[in-house]
């Protein structure tokens, strides 16, 4: 007897042997079915070696308290004695699954199947799994004899028997003698359909590759074809019957539970197609109409059940066809963005512990080695196993696949599948997610080896390969592209020229010769440089292929890269800080624009990184014009100063742009901005400060140099259009009036002279052909237009207001705002046109015709010929000129009552009419709809072609850039136009019933 206080001996020992509750463990122990065994330190040293000690006690006590009588519970007890192997297996299954431990509760008898330990049963097939389940006549029969034989799968798997891939296989081997037995069961309930027709399963999924998991809906497509002479349309229907029961009977809950899902939503049309299909009805539907996913999920095609000779037909007409996918239009961004969906559906509580769908998962490798497959299988047949392992394995072999990474991508790829396959065996339910109770996570690592701390052991464990597989998976398709080309490690097979052809193709590259000459130039080598350029490039290639251009990408990365490739912090940058890599390949793929910008002052790059010194968010204008006047302070001369102004706005306008594309591409660090007026509104607003910082800067320059401190006449800029409305494009020009006061004593020629002069030298300056972009400033918007001074007095614009103003020049007015020069002279020129702007008496209806004439006219006489009048951003339809012609004409009626409506932003003025109840809510939100798209889709087709433009490109790589810029994934074109279309459509008609009616 143990003393009060004091612990057992055998409590010891069981805490010593990995029980968790020792003081449970010693009653049963204790109880009266062990009585005979108990002290037997061979069984408890079995109990110690399982996954879960006290779950493999309380089972085995729950077995013998199942057996029918004392004898059998003596066999059963002295065989466990004495029989290691069957020890191992018994104990080993029931600490690592409670399912079934339950199982054999119900069926005392079935741990007999355990006993044998034949060569022969170590490795059993289909035929071996057929003859266990052949006496299954009916449904619940058929759960308990596949119960039974998944029980000694599991006992060798446990025990470590068999590794990951021989379970896979065998569970796969399981499922398909079960879908036999049960056609077979649905066939004997209805024969005469059976005589009707010919029925093939095709299996899919992990189990048409042999590589099934414990529970895991099996995928099955469904061929038919009328047998003999019997009528089509009659045999289909029977087969589909069939095909039901067959279904039932696996899937169905009864007292013996279910055995699996059979799911066959990947069949053509999905669950909106019939369910079974004749073969020339499949393959019509791959030739016409079937998705890139769809041939990637024929990959693993396997006829398993019904008609052997159907199931072949099927696998040799549609197996050609699965290796033409690749030559499909944006193959890999499809299966990529395939992938990517995948992980956007993941619950956000449940992604971290997603062993399959999450990042660095089960499904990261398998979609990497299929698209590897797809790309290379149409060329080499060694390719074509539907399984994971085999298939990655082949792939190294082949060169496609560098061995190193494959070896740690099978190593991880098993592991996180051994994973799975014990969460999954200890309840036998269908799940992918890491349990989150210690003691689940405590039977799980010591189901896997770690015993001295399993639970920090499997984190450790699991972090570590998932971490191979989120750094090698998408590297896996380019760093075979550099060792093809850095010829580097002699002896390693590595990809054939023609192989890494057949690479760049998919990935979208044009020109895969020159492709590859670039990526030669880039990584070959044993320096420094081209070591960190082959860790670079596997990444950099990924963020190219997502872009509409990749040939574009690569060849201007190479570009940025010769030009800077001797500085020390260039690719130090690019490698250490998380976001410039990234940011620059985005840059680089994303149009001309940026590019040019960059090539002419590469240091730029600097400002894509994360760190202190980078940031590609504008800067304001104050620091614009303190930089800008303290280079012109420095400079010596006004064309060096105005160079050094320019070479702000140059870099400037990068830095714009580069955050512009970012927003609208996203990164992994920084999503898609999702409100794309808040873009609109970055790019006016950054571009328009930079001009009036330049024109400031410039204003500067020219008076320094003609005049000293101090020019003879007060002199300021306004800014008028698209620059007074802070909504500057990248290619807008500045549209400006010049407004000047003589100072006092100063005769009025001589002020006027100066004035003229600074004008002219100031458009001279800032269009002087260099390596910066012009700024072009246009004054066509003054009294009198092209006719008039382009330089006139406060008191001229005063007298000429007052007399001779046009409708037309106060409704240009309305976006009249003081950008450059003398502030109080600016400050002077609004308040002089407030009053026409904001007429205290609105608009007479004469003013409102002819500002409807005006538009009219200039619909039919600007819009150019041949433009499609529908897709043209700024005179269409619903496009910019409409919807803001319609603001103004609310702002020139109510501007003098309606404070609101006093600015000179067209998205503020439509809020504030909206506010005001001047135009209703939904009208004035499908108007800002419109006005942001047409000024998106101008702002990109400046950031893709390099040149301002109105409509959209008709080259269809330009149009797919700008497509992608818009948010429209690769072959979505058409979809973007039609957005367009709608939306300038919905727009128009707000317009006629607000400017018009």
């Amino acid at each position: 007897m143990t003393a009060p206080g004091r612990r057992s001996s055998t409590f010891t020992r069981l805490l010593r042997h990995g029980f968790t509750d020792p003081s449970a463990a010693e009653e049963l122990l204790d109880g009266a079915e062990l009585t005979e065994v108990r002290s037997d330190p061979v069984l408890l040293e079995a109990l110690g070696a399982t996954a879960d000690p006290d779950l493999a006690l309380h089972g085995l006590v729950r077995l013998l308290e199942a057996q029918p009588d004392p004898t059998a519970r003596r066999e059963l007890l002295d065989t466990l004695v004495a029989a290691k192997p069957l020890r191992d297996r018994l104990l080993g299954v029931l600490g690592a699954s409670e399912a079934l431990a339950d199982h054999l509760a119900r069926h005392a008898g079935d741990w007999q199947a355990l006993v044998t330990y034949e060569p022969r049963d170590l490795h059993p097939g289909v035929e071996e799994f057929e003859r266990g389940l052949a006496e299954a006549t009916d449904p619940v029969a058929l759960r308990v004899a596949y119960r039974r034989c998944l029980l000694s799968i599991a006992a060798r798997d446990v025990c470590g028997t068999i590794d990951l891939a021989e379970t896979a296989a065998e569970l796969a081997d399981l499922a398909t003698a079960t879908l036999r037995a049960a056609l077979a069961i649905a066939e004997e309930a209805a024969p005469d359909d059976a005589a009707l027709c010919r029925l093939a399963v095709i299996a899919m999924g992990k189990c048409g590759g042999h590589e099934l998991n414990y529970v895991s809906d099996v995928d099955v497509i469904f061929v038919g074809e009328a047998a003999g002479d019997a009528d089509e349309t009659k045999a289909l229907r029977a087969a589909t019957s069939l095909a039901s029961h067959m279904m039932r009977i696996c899937s169905e809950t009864t007292v013996e539970g279910s055995i699996w899902p059979v799911d066959a939503n990947l069949r053509p049309e999905g669950r909106n197609g019939p369910l079974v299909r004749t073969l020339s009805s499949h393959v019509a539907y791959y030739q016409r109409w079937a998705k890139t996913w769809e041939f990637q999920a024929l990959l693993k095609a396997r006829p398993v059940a019904g008609d052997p000779g159907l199931g072949a037909e099927y696998v040799a007409a549609l197996q050609p066809l699965v290796w033409q996918a690749a030559d499909r239009e944006n193959f890999v961004a499809d299966v990529q963005k395939m992938r990517r969906r995948v992980v956007e559906n993941i619950p956000a509580a449940e992604v971290d512990r997603q062993l399959k769908l999450g990042p660095g998962g089960l499904r990261d490798v398998e979609f990497a080695v299929q698209l590897l497959q797809l790309v290379h299988g149409r060329s080499d047949t060694s390719l074509h196993s539907g399984t994971t392992l085999d298939a990655l394995e082949a792939l190294a072999a082949g060169g496609y696949v560098g061995r190193a990474d494959a070896a740690q991508l099978d190593e991880a790829y098993r592991f996180l599948r051994s994973m799975e396959h014990r969460i999954q065996l200890h309840r036998l339910r269908r799940t992918h997610l890491v349990p989150e109770d210690p003691a689940d996570l405590r039977r799980l690592g010591r189901s896997l080896g770690l015993r001295t701390d399993p639970v920090a052991g499997l984190q450790r464990a699991w972090k570590r390969h998932a971490s191979v597989v989120r750094r090698l998976h998408e590297k896996l398709f380019y760093r075979p592209l550099l060792d093809a080309v850095a010829q580097l490690a002699p002896g390693e097979a590595r990809l054939s020229p023609e192989a890494a052809r057949e690479r760049m193709v998919a990935l979208g590259y044009a020109d895969p010769a020159a492709a590859l000459r670039h990526l030669e130039a880039l990584a070959s080598g044993v320096t420094r440089k081209a070591a960190i350029q082959r860790t670079l490039l596997p990444v950099l290639l990924g963020w190219f292929a997502d872009s509409a251009d990749p040939d574009a990408g690569l060849l201007n990365f190479r570009k940025v890269s010769d030009a800077l490739g001797k500085t020390p912090w260039y690719l130090r940058l690019l490698r250490d800080e998380g976001a410039a890599a990234e940011n620059l390949a985005r840059v680089l793929s994303a149009g001309r624009l940026a590019p040019d910008l960059l090539m002419r002052a590469p240091e730029a790059v600097a400002l894509l990184g994360d760190g202190a010194t980078g940031g590609l968010a504008p800067r304001g204008r104050p620091q614009l014009e303190q930089e800008i006047l303290a280079a012109v302070r420095r400079a010596d001369g006004g064309e060096q100063a105005v160079t050094a102004a320019r070479g702000v706005r140059r870099r400037e306008l990068f830095r714009t742009a580069a955050a512009d594309i970012v927003g609208s591409y996203g990164t992994e660090a920084q999503p898609v901005e999702a409100d794309q007026g808040a873009l609109v509104d970055l790019v006016g607003d950054a571009v328009s400060d930079l001009t009036a910082a330049t024109l400031a800067g410039t204003l500067r320059a020219v008076v320094r140099e003609g005049w000293g401190d101090t020019l003879p006449t007060r002199f300021a800029i306004i800014g008028m259009g698209r620059f007074g409305g802070h909504e500057l494009g990248y290619g807008s020009d500045a549209d400006v009036l010049f407004v000047h006061e003589p100072r006092e004593g100063v005769d009025e020629r001589e002020a006027g002279d100066a004035a003229n002069k600074v004008v002219a030298e100031l458009r001279r300056l800032l269009q002087v052909p260099s390596a910066d972009p012009p700024l072009l400033i246009d004054a066509d918007l003054r009294p009198e237009g092209k006719s008039g001074p382009l330089v006139r007095t406060l008191k001229s614009y005063e007298a000429y207001y007052r007399r001779w103003s046009l409708v037309w020049e106060r409704h240009a007015l309305l976006r009249a705002e003081f950008v450059a020069g003398d502030a109080d002279l600016g400050r002077r020129f609004t308040e002089l046109v407030d009053p026409l702007r904001y007429p205290a008496d609105g608009l007479g209806e004469d003013d409102v015709r002819e500002i409807r004439r005006l538009k009219a006219r200039m619909e039919s006489e600007r819009l150019p010929r041949g433009a499609d009048p529908k897709l043209h951003a700024k005179l269409g339809p619903g496009g910019l000129s409409d919807v803001e012609w319609t603001v103004q004409l609310v702002q020139l009626r109510h501007g003098h009552t309606e404070a609101g409506l006093r600015t000179t932003r067209t998205r503020a003025a439509l809020a504030a009419a909206s506010c005001a109840g001047l135009i209703p809510a939904e009208q004035a939100g499908i108007l800002d709809e419109a006005w942001v798209l047409a000024t998106r889709v101008r702002n990109a087709v400046m950031l893709v072609r390099g040149r301002a433009g109105d409509t959209f490109p008709t080259d269809p790589r330009e149009l797919a850039a700008v497509g992608r810029y818009l948010g429209h994934g690769p072959g979505h074109a058409g979809d973007m136009l039609d957005e367009y279309r709608r939306t300038a459509r919905r727009a128009r008609a707000v317009v006629e019933e607000l400017f018009y009616a």
